[in-house]
Parts: structure tokens; sequence; C-alpha cells
């Protein structure tokens, strides 16, 4: 599967912190945070004005960051350093593209893959972060449908007027990448379907459908996010259910996944709490991180898997690897995988993951009494791979914005 030996990957590719950042760390900090971005610290492109209390109280008087935070988003449509420049005016400190971690940014792990002719869909600089991942051979939609003119046929205005020439020397797809929501989407889903009913080759004649498909990577699961808008809108997590409920009705079979990527998958957090144990070093803290403050506005990908994130902390500090994969809901075999590993690794310092859910974004009911969570979530927005386990969208705690979470936790430190 694509995801074994990943996890081992990500501890070598993250083994050189460089130089410590000396005297950042009076008191080292046993903790972390995962901040998620849109809906706790944006709204669209307006910072949410908790955003900057929040990071006065996590910074020095020199505007260094005295806890280690890893902004953990689904977003992917965008390069790490851009959403790092995006971050630092909303927070008012400084954010390194290194503690950025973007829907994709797992994949640079993916080595099986980086050799491929893949197809990739999603908008913004697709083609440059794939690359910037490791990825040698990259096709795109736009130079799929060019090569391929009488592919896309849904938009009179695009049919091409004349016969076209038939296409040759075209690159032979080996799988696709799911970066995020496309502009066409009919484009997109067309391409994409047609790829994998031709084994990689759209131009031929359909035969037989060939199964298992070509392997797909997806990254964001999202049904929804919230913007500006006063409703959310439709995140990548639609357009994968349209493609998924196209390939079925088609086929007849299940379209299958290679690994989903991004939150609630395991291997993000896991990749994210590399990051954070980096960050840690990085600062001059000698003291293992040991809990992690996981901060969303959404209780299906923020909370649930955080929570899900918890579970398998838990198992493997027990050493209770069969026992727990029973108890708790796994996604496709691939995700499976992924705890196997998680529960067997007890090497890592962290213990725990708590879910802080916030009022400001895709979650907006009023703060109940106390900080325990009852969010009332009846319909399970979470994809199709991962089990509904209602006790896995409750949060840890329920607070009105990001500034209170901040704050949350530092009590529960008993840190200022």
């Amino acid at each position: 599967m694509a995801l074994r030996g990943s996890l081992r990957a990500s501890r070598a590719l993250l083994r050189s912190p460089g130089p410590p950042a000396r005297g950042l760390c009076s008191r080292p900090p046993a903790f972390g945070f995962l901040f998620d971005v849109d809906g706790v610290l944006v709204r669209g492109s307006q910072p949410v004005p908790a955003a900057r209390r929040a990071f006065q109280r996590l910074a020095d008087s020199g505007g260094r960051l005295r806890v280690p935070v890893v902004f953990l988003t689904n977003a992917g449509n965008c390069l790490r350093s851009a959403k790092a420049r995006e971050l630092s005016h909303a927070v008012g400190l400084q954010v390194s593209p290194e503690q950025v971690v973007l829907s994709h940014s797992p994949l640079q792990l993916f080595s099986q893959f980086h050799q491929r002719y893949m197809l990739v869909a999603g908008q913004g600089p697709v083609e440059e972060n794939a690359y910037n991942l490791g990825f040698k051979h990259v096709v795109t939609i736009e130079a799929l449908r060019k090569a391929y003119p009488l592919l896309d046929m849904v938009d009179l205005s695009r049919r091409p007027k004349q016969l076209p020439p038939p296409t040759t020397g075209f690159p032979t797809i080996e799988g696709v990448i799911l970066f995020g929501e496309p502009v066409r989407w009919e484009t997109s889903l067309q391409l994409i379907t047609d790829v994998l009913l031709s084994n990689g080759n759209p131009g031929a004649e359909l035969q037989e459908v060939p199964y298992p498909h070509l392997p797909i990577l997806a990254c964001n699961m999202d049904l929804l996010w919230m913007a500006e808008a006063k409703m959310p809108r439709f995140g990548h997590g639609t357009f994968l259910l349209c493609l998924e409920s196209i390939y079925k009705k088609v086929t007849g079979r299940e379209l299958k996944y290679e690994a989903l990527i991004g939150k609630p998958s395991p291997v993000t957090y896991r990749y994210a709490q590399l990051l954070i144990q980096q960050q840690a070093e990085k600062q001059g803290c000698k003291a293992p991180i040991q809990r992690l403050y996981a901060v969303g506005d959404n209780p299906m990908s923020d909370v649930y898997g955080a929570n899900l994130y918890n579970n398998y902390l838990k198992s493997a500090r027990h050493s209770q690897a069969q026992a727990g994969l029973k108890r708790s809901p796994q996604a496709a075999s691939a995700q499976a995988e992924v705890s196997l590993e998680l529960r067997s690794d007890c090497s890592s310092s962290v213990e725990s993951c708590e879910s802080i859910l916030v009022c400001t974004g895709v979650y907006r009911h009023s703060v109940p009494e106390g900080t325990e969570a009852q969010t009332g979530e009846r319909v399970f927005h979470g994809h199709r791979d991962f089990c509904f386990e209602p006790s896995l969208l409750q949060p840890s705690h329920i607070v009105q914005d990001v500034d209170d979470a901040v704050q949350l936790a530092f009590e529960k430190e008993n840190w200022s």
C-alpha cells in the first residue's frame, strides 16, 4: 500500500532541526498547538479579531513564539510560502513555511509515486506544488484537455469546431492526485473518469473497465468550509462525493483511494506532530512534547481528526494494537495501515491530542455552560471511508474563539 513506510520516512525527513535558538524557553512547555486556519484564524481573506490576541499570548516580548505551533489546514490551492505570508498578516507574527501543513504536505513522504506520470487536479499552483513535493512527471487537467479536445464536451463553447488530428506521444497516466476542488468541475470529473476507465490512455477505445483502477491520492476531505458567506461553502469533499458517485454509477464498482490525506487522516496529524517536535528543538526546549491541543471550527475534520489521533496515541502508548484496532473506527485499508504503524510506534513522547472547538467558523452554536461539548452533530459530513462514530465528533472543549482556546490550554498546563 502507498502508506507503508511513510511514517518511518517522515522521521528521517525531519530529523535535522538545525541549530537551536537559545534563550526562548525560560520554562520549556510540554505541549504544542495545532491551529486550523479557515474559521479559526481567518474568514476568507479577513482575519478573525481574536487571532492576534491569541498570538500575543503565545509570543514573548521579541515576537518569538514561546510554544511550538503548527498551522494545520485542509487548504491546498497555494504554496506553503504564500500561506505563511497570509498567516503572518493574520496573527501579527512572522510565520515560516515550515510551520504550515497544507492538505497535501504529507505527500512528500509518498516517494513510491514520485517517478510516475501523475495527473493532478485542483486549482492554484498544482504543478509547482507537485514538483515541490517530489513528483517528477506531472500532467495537468488542462494539458490533458488540450491533448484530447474531444473529451471535454459539456461546455458548448469549448467544443472543437473541427475534428482535431489524432494525439501522438502523450504519456500514459500512472496515477491521479486530487489536490483540491477544481474550477470547472464537469471537465475534471469527465477527464479523471476517462483516465480511470482507460487505465491512463483516455484516447483509446474502451474495451473493458480495468479494476482495480489506477492509484488515487486525495487531499482534503472537507465537505464544507467557512468563508465570508453566512453559510458554509462546498469543499473538496463534495467534489470527491461527485467523483465517487459517477464512477459507481458508470462501472458498478467502488472508487478506491490509495490514500486520503488532510484532516481527519491520522497520517496528517502524525506529520504535524513531527513538525511540532522539530520546532521545540529549534527553540532550544529540551523537555519532550507530551500534549497537543488541536484548535478547529469543523467538528468533522478538526474534532474527529484530533480525537481519532488521540485514540491512536493512547493505543500506541498502552501497546494494545489489536484490541485498539477493533475498538476504533477505521478508514480504508490504507488508513488502517497507518493506524497499525502509529500503534506500534511507542517511541513518541506525545501522550494525547485534545480537541478544542471554536464558534467562529463552521460550528457557530452558542457556548454551553461549562466546557464539556455537545455539538449536536446528527448528519455525518465525513468521507465515506471514515466510519461514523458520534463520540469522535464530541470535542474535549468548546470555547468562543481561538484566544479563549489558548487561555484554556495555558490554564490546563498551569503555564503563562
